[in-house]
């Protein structure tokens, strides 16, 4: 107890990451309810929604994730440019954001329109891939409005200002979860549009988060200090820095979501069952991921402020209390999904089946849900070690980390053991649980070499 009262008073301690992190934390976590409640929402109207809403939203998920990766890099130019003091640089750094945001919506609704083909290749039963393909389009054309919203709120969190990140999210989120009921049911006067009115429901909340950054950020008062307005233009030698060390960021990022899409689309051609019930412990998992993804965002932000005032030792000690304070999440939850696992999946029951029929899919649940377990203390390492070197730019290493992972430790032994082996559903889990305890270990090596110190991504 004395070294944790040490650690939450200390310089970088547990209060003051939890400071910048718990909003985000609490942000996250409105995150984590939307989509949670969206998978209620589409596994009771029935099993092939819920199916296919994982695979489709995946995917589109890394599509997104290699231009959401490049955006919320600005986080680490607001960090850096805050610590050394040079405010007025954040309104051009926020703007590159931007230009870049819209830029990938226009790429990403392009390369949406050949699902037909995507999703015939990947073999699922013909009912779920009518879905699959309705659901991703609608996400992908509205993928823009999610990007520009993440691009937006770097300006308050690579200040460590998390507050309004949080309650503009909240905000987004309480507007989602009833409209994804009505639009998926037909509650309320609305028409029923099944997945798709899932797809628009989050689409709209999407569009209402950036507007909500945008009517935020983009005000007088913020003019003479941080440039806001006048900033307007491309800037090419800091667009320039930004690719620079966010395209790497960038593809560290969908190299790893790329990694579990193709776990969910190989898990998918076991069957729709198998599916279903790893879309339903995703979905509990997010419980764990989403949170600590508030806290790398935390280390990132501390980390980048502690490079920019030449002051690496403060970004030490920020990861460190990062480290615990994401096991000891991970913990807690995980002891939630031991203890309690037939609620939780029960509440993905479709209404059209009996208990009966629905008792061997909640068995798969429940024992995948062990498997989150055992992995969710080294993800939470993972989520730490990689936000605290991104804060100092050192994301070339990752991506080439990320890399090297997904492809050799995860896709490659998982499509072994399904398609050639056939050693079924956990022996694919399995795998994703080793793809974590490799990561953990790579991630903490490369944290502690210190080559990270040396590192800045602002000009000097």
């Amino acid at each position: 107890m004395n070294a944790i009262t040490r650690r939450w008073n200390a310089p970088n301690g547990y209060r003051h990451v939890l400071h910048i992190g718990l909003p985000l934390m609490a942000s996250m976590l409105s995150a984590t309810v939307t989509q949670f409640t969206d998978r209620i929402f589409l596994a009771q109207y029935s099993l092939e929604t819920l199916a296919a809403s994982l695979s489709a939203s995946i995917t589109n998920f890394t599509l997104m994730a290699f231009f959401m990766g490049m955006v919320s890099y600005v986080n680490v130019f607001v960090a850096q440019y805050t610590g050394a003091g040079r405010h007025e640089r954040l309104g051009s750094a926020l703007w590159q954001g931007v230009w870049l945001a819209l830029a990938s919506g226009v790429i990403i609704a392009v390369l949406s329109l050949p699902a037909p083909q995507f999703f015939a290749f990947v073999g699922h039963t013909p009912e779920v891939q009518v879905m699959e393909i309705s659901y991703f389009r609608i996400l992908c054309f509205g993928a823009v409005l999610n990007i520009l919203a993440m691009a937006l709120s770097t300006f308050y969190s690579g200040r460590g200002l998390t507050r309004p990140v949080m309650l503009v999210n909240m905000i987004g989120a309480a507007v989602n979860i009833p409209l994804d009921y009505a639009l998926i049911n037909g509650a309320w006067g609305a028409p029923e549009m099944g997945i798709e009115g899932a797809g628009y429901a989050t689409v709209f909340a999407w569009g209402l988060t950036a507007v909500l950054f945008a009517a935020l950020i983009f005000r007088r008062r913020y003019e003479e200090k941080y440039r806001m307005i006048s900033s307007f233009g491309l800037d090419r030698e800091l667009f320039g820095r930004l690719l620079k060390f966010g395209a790497p960021g960038g593809a560290q990022f969908f190299l790893d979501v790329f990694g579990f899409m193709a776990f969910v689309l190989i898990v998918g051609r076991i069957g729709n069952d198998q599916l279903a019930a790893t879309n339903m412990v995703f979905s509990l998992n997010h419980f764990t991921f989403l949170p600590m993804i508030g806290l790398h965002i935390a280390v990132e932000t501390l980390v980048g402020q502690s490079i920019g005032a030449k002051r690496p030792q403060d970004g030490e000690e920020a990861t460190k209390s990062c480290v615990q304070l994401c096991v000891a999440w991970g913990l807690s939850i995980g002891a939630i999904f031991v203890l309690f696992p037939e609620p939780l999946l029960a509440a993905f029951k479709p209404a059209a089946y009996t208990v009966a029929q629905y008792a061997p899919i909640a068995e798969t649940g429940r024992i995948l849900l062990l498997f989150v377990v055992a992995y969710t203390v080294f993800d939470g390492v993972v989520i730490a070690y990689t936000g605290a070197l991104k804060g100092a730019g050192d994301t070339r290493y990752i991506m080439l980390l990320a890399g090297f992972m997904s492809l050799f430790v995860m896709i490659l032994p998982t499509f072994i053991v399904v398609e050639v082996l056939h050693l079924g559903l956990y022996a694919a889990w399995t795998c994703l649980v080793t793809f974590l305890i490799v990561y953990a270990g790579f991630a903490y090596l490369r944290f502690r070499s210190g080559r990270w110190k040396k590192l800045s991504v602002i000009e000097h």
